[in-house]
């Protein structure tokens, strides 16, 4: 069956197999599709003196030389407009503890560059540029080499050029499982 649907929003996007209830196959597929295990970050971008972050969960390290991550970000939203024009991102890996942080950061950013703070959350810019949450576990900071264009998200393929630990090596970081969010399927 053909994709019906924007984000599996409304209708049934993707083929159903051959003697299945599509709206039950859906359903099934979708719990299937949740049950895969994410972190849960937030994203730091830039473009000009422009800057954003937001919640995020799709991401991976997909090369070991170079040293490549990806993100995947819906299309709408502002951050893909600012890594799209900027070219750079940053991965921030959230304190378990502080799980109340990307809640935070999944409506519009209020942006104060005199404090220097996201959401009245301080931060400072990374090597590249991009922003860097203070109390981030760790963070990696990438300029972008390449975009791949998905469908109603966009892979973002950066090259790491800064990584590093703000906490204790070892501090629990945050998954998506830790929260009673979800985002795909």
């Amino acid at each position: 069956m053909p994709a019906t649907g924007a984000s599996g929003a409304s209708g049934i996007v993707g083929p159903v197999p051959d003697g299945q209830a599509p709206e039950e196959y859906d359903k099934l597929r979708r719990r299937v599709l949740w049950t895969l295990p994410y972190g849960l970050y937030v994203v730091g971008s830039r473009a000009g003196v422009r800057r954003n972050a937001m919640t995020l969960n799709w991401a991976t390290q997909v090369s070991f030389e170079p040293k490549l991550v990806a993100i995947s970000v819906e299309k709408p939203a502002v951050t893909h407009a600012l890594i799209a024009e900027g070219g750079v991102f940053s991965l921030n890996l959230v304190d378990r503890e502080d799980r109340a942080i990307v809640r935070k950061f999944t409506k519009p950013v209020e942006v104060d560059l005199e404090a220097r703070t996201l959401n009245g959350f301080g931060f400072h810019d990374g090597r590249s540029g991009a922003p860097v949450l203070d109390q981030a576990v760790a963070f990696i900071d990438c300029s972008l080499r390449r975009s791949v264009d998905l469908g109603n998200h966009t892979l973002f393929v950066g090259e790491v050029v800064d990584a590093g630990f703000q906490k204790p090596e070892g501090t629990p970081v945050l998954r998506m499982e830790d929260t009673r969010m979800n985002y795909g399927g």
